[in-house]
């Protein structure tokens, strides 16, 4: 798609200057008050990142000498070509502006990053921006600017989220006849949910439950993990279901921002399974984001490069889920 050309001579240009330190308080200032802002996008929570592991080349865009966009990212080689992500080390990256932000300038915003990468030598563009729900207000704009200004999409996971649209206890009407019944099961075996620092136990389940199901590692090592938790200690929770005092299962979750909540990390250990501790879990974590303000629960994608897990739908359907795209947009410069 060839897409619309930026004027050579406008005024009121948006430009695109490399991040650096200087920027930081001005950044986290900047996504605390974004439309789209999420904790993904905060130099707290990419500063996690074990040094080397990414070589970091995110931009800020000024209008006039203000600051109208920001844009995580870093440099590295995909698809055998140079490439600009954002964020590779994150959930979610893309471009984190105002709820203010003008069609005009979404476009500005867009032309600038497109010129900065020709220029600065990239081969790709690879951006993954929060779902519609994570925005304050409604808006496709930026979405809009980067069709036409030939951006793709690369693919279209669909993640699945709760609308919190509902009075805490309501909670069980939400969730599927099944889903209603483990309940009660757990509820009749005395599972009870409760907060936990128990980071150690978890991981101990987390990494047993994704080796014997998929053969896979956890995104983040037991330190990455505590290291998160101390950075947001009020923004990332583990919740835990407990027989008597034994850990059965756990969830933790990542508040994003004020209307999302994020359920990271799901697990269970297979020998309790009998005792329904996922679905205790989420009947609780359900109630507590509703008291705390949160309008959706993000249960994450159940695809994988657009191929639906069928069963895992169901699963996250049966509380009431519904899915939403997640979107993986890209450019290639020849």
């Amino acid at each position: 798609m060839q897409g619309l050309e930026p004027p050579k001579l406008e005024a009121k240009t948006v430009v695109a200057e490399r991040y650096s330190p200087q920027w930081e308080v001005r950044w986290e200032d900047f996504v605390s008050r974004a439309n789209n802002g999420t904790i993904f996008h905060l130099r707290r929570f990419l500063s996690y990142h074990p040094e080397g592991r990414f070589q970091d080349h995110s931009l800020v865009f000024l209008k006039e000498g203000k600051l109208v966009a920001l844009f995580p990212a870093v440099e590295l080689e995909r698809d055998g070509r140079r490439a600009l992500v954002s964020h590779a080390g994150a959930s979610y990256g893309g471009f984190v502006v105002k709820s203010s932000l003008s069609l005009r300038d979404s476009f500005r915003v867009v032309w600038a990053l497109d010129r900065y990468a020709k220029e600065a030598g990239f081969e790709l563009v690879e951006l993954t921006p929060p779902p519609t729900v994570y925005l304050a207000r409604p808006s496709n704009y930026l979405d809009f600017a980067l069709l036409q200004t030939g951006f793709d999409y690369k693919k279209r996971e669909v993640s699945s989220v709760i609308p919190l649209d509902f009075p805490e206890e309501e909670t069980l009407r939400v969730f599927s006849e099944s889903s209603r019944r483990a309940v009660r099961r757990a509820m009749k075996h005395g599972i009870v949910v409760r907060e936990s620092e128990d980071y150690e136990r978890f991981y101990e389940i987390l990494q047993n439950n994704l080796k014997l199901r998929h053969n896979v590692r956890p995104t983040h090592t037991l330190e990455e993990l505590l290291h998160l938790k101390e950075l947001f200690p009020d923004r990332i929770q583990l919740y835990g279901a407990y027989k008597d005092d034994t850990m059965v299962a756990g969830v933790v979750q990542f508040a994003c921002n004020a209307r999302v909540t994020l359920a990271f990390y799901i697990s269970h250990d297979e020998r309790y399974q009998e005792y329904r501790g996922v679905n205790m879990l989420f009947y609780e974590i359900i109630r507590t984001a509703i008291r705390r303000g949160f309008r959706f629960l993000d249960f994450g994608i159940f695809t994988v490069d657009m191929d639906p897990n069928w069963g895992l739908a169901r699963f996250k359907e049966s509380f009431g889920a519904q899915g939403v795209f997640r979107d993986t947009w890209r450019k290639v410069y020849d």
